[in-house]
């Protein structure tokens, strides 16, 4: 669509302007169809006065001068009425008035004594006139949106292109920087550990050899010794062997002198060369933010280990403290807690790597790990409670002080932001355990240990509830 509409071919009366706004200024119904007055035919004259708006519509829209051309076309020759003038069937009059009511074409007799007397009824001419200026505000209102349009293709999109190649380019370079400074850091990084394992490999081999060194030559002295005490007990005459009893003595200390060789950890490798925080966060952030976050949809709390200080829902996903009133005895269970406010998942854990996710809300009490599936279900002691034995490993929250607990010894842990949600990674190859926040992400705890048998979620709560989360 261009700014200017083709001038139409219709005619026009000279004082157009004047017969437009005149008709304009009527009430007249002009909701319906705009073509549906064009069904019936009507008189040359009328013809010629409903076409007065024709050239107003060309002169306002292309914003020129009547020219004489358009004012002496009529509507007949334009093609916009190309129907015969008719007469009424009924009256045999000219059709020169519009039913509103019945939608069509009628003559004046009609409108009094015929079958339109009564409706809303209307010169044809004035019907027309107001269609005509229907169809100029349609056309004005088209070309302002052609305008419009026109101007947002031109001015608008134009500079959002040329804004969105500048913007993507300063985010292309933001990316390979970004990029570019993590893999410098991991090459570093990966340099340094490296460099690391290799010290600490030749530590343990200098430490091998010398081991090899010594009891090698305390093998070979101890192995002379005996010899020559052989030697001695075989060929050595009774009467000269009892008054070498010293120096039988003596070969003996010696040889208790070797003493016994004693399997170290000098021997071995230590493990935490390989520490990282950085890989460690990289590979955590790696699996938190992965599908599996959740973990499996498997993992719920075991109803035989549910202590009866507590509730365990419908679905077997949240632990509730329970007030004493609400109390109820539950029946023997060896797997089952019976003094402290303990529950263990249902899940054991043996290999791979596995996260979970427990929605503490606003619990003010509550701990959240992991433990040895031999944990000591019975009895008010430390071996039942959780972070108080060694076979329990849990991050704790009470009273607003948040802490990592096990063998009863206590981590403080500084915590920004009171976590909603309290997140686990268990890694058994790299015997990692991580304690995270959902939310941010942030890591709250980890710990690198030996575990030598299968692993359990463990819980414990006394205010509200937690839940596990799916």
């Amino acid at each position: 669509m261009t700014e200017e509409f083709t001038s139409c071919d219709l005619t026009c009366s000279v004082d157009s302007e004047e017969t437009l706004a005149a008709v304009k200024g009527r009430d007249m119904d002009c909701e319906q169809p705009i073509f549906n007055v064009l069904a019936g035919g009507m008189k040359q004259g009328q013809q010629q006065a409903v076409g007065d708006a024709a050239v107003t519509l060309s002169t306002r829209l292309s914003g020129g001068a009547v020219s004489p051309t358009a004012t002496t076309t009529s509507d007949t020759e334009s093609g916009i009425f190309s129907v015969e003038s008719e007469l009424c069937v009924e009256h045999e009059a000219e059709l020169d008035w519009f039913c509103g009511t019945e939608q069509k074409l009628i003559c004046s007799h009609c409108t009094v004594v015929g079958s339109c007397h009564g409706h809303m009824v209307t010169p044809l001419a004035t019907r027309v006139t107001a269609v005509r200026n229907q169809l100029v505000d349609a056309c004005e209102k088209m070309q302002l949106q052609a305008l419009r349009i026109e101007r947002f293709i031109d001015q608008t999109l134009t500079a959002k292109e040329q804004k969105l190649q500048a913007a993507a380019g300063r985010i292309r370079e933001q990316v390979l920087a970004q990029v570019s400074a993590a893999r410098e850091a991991l090459e570093e990084e990966e340099q340094r550990l490296l460099e690391e394992v290799q010290r600490e490999e030749e530590r343990v081999e200098q430490c091998l050899l010398t081991q090899r060194a010594h009891w090698g030559q305390a093998l070979d002295s101890l192995s002379q010794t005996r010899s020559r005490l052989v030697h001695t007990l075989t060929n050595t005459p009774d009467a000269q062997l009892v008054t070498s009893i010293q120096e039988i003595a003596e070969r003996v200390e010696e040889a208790e002198g070797v003493g016994e060789p004693r399997d170290t950890d000098k021997l071995n490798l230590n493990q935490a060369c390989s520490d990282s925080k950085l890989l460690r966060g990289l590979w955590a952030t790696a699996v938190l933010l992965g599908p599996n976050a959740y973990g499996s949809a498997c993992l719920k709390f075991d109803e035989r280990t549910v202590s009866p200080l507590l509730s365990l829902s419908d679905d077997l996903c949240t632990l509730t403290f329970l007030q004493k009133k609400s109390r109820q005895s539950l029946p023997y269970d060896p797997a089952r807690f019976d003094c402290w406010p303990n529950a263990l998942g249902s899940l054991s854990m043996s290999s791979g790597t596995h996260t979970w996710v427990v929605d503490v809300g606003q619990s003010g009490a509550f701990k959240v790990g992991i433990c040895y599936a031999s944990l000591e279900r019975k009895g008010s002691g430390n071996e039942a409670r959780l972070g108080y034995n060694s076979q329990s490993w849990v991050l704790s929250h009470y009273d607003g002080d948040y802490s990592f607990c096990h063998a009863g010894k206590k981590v403080s842990l500084q915590v920004v932001r009171r976590p909603q949600k309290i997140g686990l990674l268990l890694d058994w190859q790299s015997q990692t355990l991580i304690f995270y926040d959902p939310d941010s992400n942030a890591v709250l705890h980890s710990v690198t240990q030996h575990f030598s048998a299968p692993l359990l979620l463990a819980c414990a709560v006394t205010d509200r509830s937690i839940t596990i989360l799916h």
